[in-house]
């Protein structure tokens, strides 16, 4: 189980903690895996974009309408997080419905 997301992520670290068998993957530091945000997009559509985040309300209007794909790439911490790849299947967010997919406490 890969959780994409923060190392400074409250949230992150949350869901690391309670899924012992999970590794954490840095957006930030490394970038988005080939693939992964067309997958995720393709699940989530614009929730994968947090609009609630510092980044975003920092952002211009011009930047705010760019594609999220190419937005998501220039800048990885939008993402809504964290974004879980339970064997292929994702999850976005840490909600009570996402831990008792993934059987977390």
């Amino acid at each position: 189980m890969i959780v994409y997301g923060l190392s400074t992520c409250d949230t992150c670290r949350k869901a690391l903690k309670s899924l012992p068998d999970a590794t954490l993957f840095d957006v930030r530091d490394r970038g988005f895996p080939k693939g992964l945000l067309t997958r995720a997009l393709a699940a989530f559509g614009s929730a994968l974009i947090n609009t609630r985040s510092t980044t975003w309300r920092s952002l211009p209007e011009s930047e705010r309408t760019r594609p999220a794909l190419e937005l998501l790439n220039d800048h990885p911490a939008l993402m809504k997080r964290p974004l879980i790849d339970d064997d292929g299947t994702l999850h976005l967010g840490w909600t009570p419905e996402v831990r008792q997919a993934l059987g977390a406490a």
